[in-house]
């Protein structure tokens, strides 16, 4: 405990973060809650002097904007598909790790590399691997198609190249492109969770069910699993809070117009429609999306923690 008659100084050295902290996280809340609630609010007709009354016409317009289903729809899908997957592989790769002693840090840098490379980078990398980069006349008039790099893998065991991300490509491609894309994203934060988890349970463990002779099946279900419970629960719910701000990997992929070119913002999510008011000046709309995504997001977290109260074993 700090004295009652120096509590001055601490509060002296704390006053620079803690303002830092007023000014760029809790005035901006505050902002955006209030400007959610004025009708019609822009920041360049306050800027003139215009009045802005209260009430419910941002969320009103939000809702019934033509896009604000399919950018819902987009970001449940991604969020409903990734998570599940992305954690379930993360669980085994970490267990497989866990296991391996030779190389195990090499591997472990390898397997984190994509947590510290720039999302829109490997964006377009993974847009180079499934693109269709072009199309040509041979001798014969016959159209020979320059595939990526999935493609030409798709074309050696006899396929034909699929149109991934293109013009014309469907919506289901476009979402399998997202899918694997953000799944391996996300694996290196979770595997480190986990690694860090399974590395932290008592040997004594594995050593008593070896001792009855308890299969690798059966110790991975009643022994890895239950007591790696806790952590399982923090990456879903990080992964979920994660999956309805996606944004940047579909932008790195599709660019700006979140789509292909004959479809524009096909892909695009609740974060993209936030920006998307930011940038015609909707300021007041945009506030009124962001306290939707983040009332989903407290929804699905809540949940999630009150099934982790019956499931998770600390």
């Amino acid at each position: 405990m700090v004295d009652s008659k120096q509590q001055w100084k601490a509060w002296l050295y704390l006053a620079p973060a803690l303002v830092l902290l007023m000014v760029f996280t809790v005035w901006p809340i505050v902002n955006t809650v209030r400007m959610a609630f004025l009708e019609n609010y822009s920041g360049l007709k306050a800027a003139g002097g215009a009045v802005f009354q209260f009430g419910l016409g941002n969320f009103q317009k939000v809702i019934g904007y033509r896009r604000f289903v399919s950018c819902l729809k987009n970001t449940v899908l991604l969020c409903l598909l990734t998570v599940p997957i992305s954690t379930i592989l993360a669980l085994l790769i970490a267990v497989a790790l866990n296991s391996i002693k030779p190389l195990q840090k090499a591997l472990q840098t390898i397997f984190f590399l994509p947590y510290v490379t720039n999302s829109i980078a490997i964006g377009m990398v993974f847009a180079a691997m499934f693109n269709i980069v072009g199309s040509f006349y041979g001798t014969q008039n016959e159209i020979i198609v320059t595939a990526g790099i999935v493609n030409n893998v798709i074309q050696f065991f006899g396929g034909k190249p699929i149109n991934w991300i293109n013009y014309g490509s469907t919506y289901e491609a476009n979402l399998l492109v997202m899918t694997v894309y953000i799944v391996w994203n996300a694996l290196p934060f979770k595997i480190l969770v986990l690694l860090g988890g399974l590395q932290s349970i008592n040997k004594q463990y594995y050593d008593a069910a070896k001792v009855d002779g308890t299969s690798r099946r059966r110790i991975f279900t009643r022994i890895t699993v239950p007591l790696l419970s806790p952590m399982l629960a923090y990456v879903v719910i990080t992964g979920f809070i994660g999956g309805f701000k996606e944004y940047t990997s579909i932008v790195g992929i599709f660019g700006e117009k979140m789509g292909p070119p004959d479809d524009a913002g096909r892909l695009n999510t609740m974060v993209g429609f936030i920006y998307d008011a930011l940038s015609t000046n909707s300021q007041g709309r945009a506030s009124a999306a962001a306290l939707i995504l983040f009332a989903i997001i407290l929804v699905v977290t809540m949940i999630n923690m009150q099934v982790s109260k019956k499931r998770v074993h600390y």
